[in-house]
């Protein structure tokens, strides 16, 4: 079981020393949300908070991940950093495969995409995008960047990009794992069929049922045998007997964070407060674990 460090909509300055912690402390990954910007009217729901309300997110800071990963990797050496998760479909899928490559190189191929298509048709119109058609968009995009990153000359003709035969340099050393976000029967269906795994957006109640749909999905797609991640948020997660029944249940990541984050305001917790809850549960949950296998 591989343990990933969750902190989002903080102090900018908080994550240097959170990620120097996390690896220090033992973690394999921290996780780097995605959110553009926050509009001043909508009636979308959020389908991850308990109550499907968004207010929480109102005046939070959100870094752009393909800036903030390679500062990150700078001070590191070890720890990988996963995006939970890029809006793939509001943006070009050329742009991407670039930014995916660059900080894939500068971080030493420590970098798992994770993508989803985003729930709110807000994000769609502010960049001029189509919300109709947003999963062909995502099929065509995961396309488009496997093809870019795998080196060479490349292009691509389907219904929504038509692309010219280009070459990017340079190019990651190791393919870029593609991780894909949300629990609808589409997403499930398309980590089965074209990801490298599958990211949980929470709800520990549903994820046995998600989990088995996945296996199934697979099983008809003849991928049940390849390497595949499993990510997910449990509070299964947080004891060592909850890490053996999740990774019986097929979870090879789990996603760990200590505070609520869907709470209106400014985060006042303390970059100190933190660093010890981090640690705290690496000395007991993950070397209990790593010493019991």
């Amino acid at each position: 079981m591989r343990f990933s460090y969750a902190e989002s909509m903080i102090d900018p300055a908080f994550y240097v020393p959170l990620a120097r912690a996390a690896e220090e402390a033992g973690y394999d990954s921290f996780i780097v949300p995605d959110s553009i910007a926050y509009p001043e009217h909508s009636d979308a729901t959020y389908p991850f908070n308990p109550d499907g309300t968004r207010q929480f997110l109102d005046d939070k800071p959100f870094l752009e991940p393909f800036s903030l990963i390679p500062a990150l990797g700078a001070v590191t050496s070890t720890i990988r950093f996963v995006t939970f998760v890029i809006k793939l479909p509001i943006r070009h899928p050329v742009l991407v495969a670039k930014q995916v490559g660059s900080v894939a190189v500068l971080t030493g191929n420590r970098l798992g995409l994770g993508v989803g298509t985003s729930p709110w048709p807000e994000d769609y119109t502010l960049v001029d995008v189509p919300w109709e058609g947003r999963g062909k968009r995502m099929d065509e995009s995961l396309a488009v960047i496997r093809g870019l990153l795998a080196g060479g000359y490349f292009e691509y003709h389907g219904k929504v990009f038509d692309i010219p035969a280009v070459k990017m340099t340079p190019t990651p050393s190791e393919p870029v794992p593609i991780l894909i976000g949300g629990h609808g029967e589409a997403a499930l269906r398309r980590a089965a069929q074209s990801g490298d795994g599958w990211m949980h957006g929470g709800g520990a109640d549903e994820l046995p049922v998600l989990l088995e749909r996945l296996r199934q999905l697979r099983a008809e797609a003849g991928r049940e045998d390849e390497p595949f991640e499993v990510h997910a948020i449990s509070v299964d997660a947080y004891s060592i007997d909850g890490v053996r029944r999740l990774e019986e249940q097929g979870v090879t990541d789990v996603i760990v964070g200590f505070r609520w984050p869907y709470e209106v305001g400014a985060d006042t917790e303390a970059l100190q407060v933190k660093i010890d809850n981090l640690r705290q549960f690496a000395d007991t949950v993950i070397a209990g674990t790593r010493s019991a296998g």
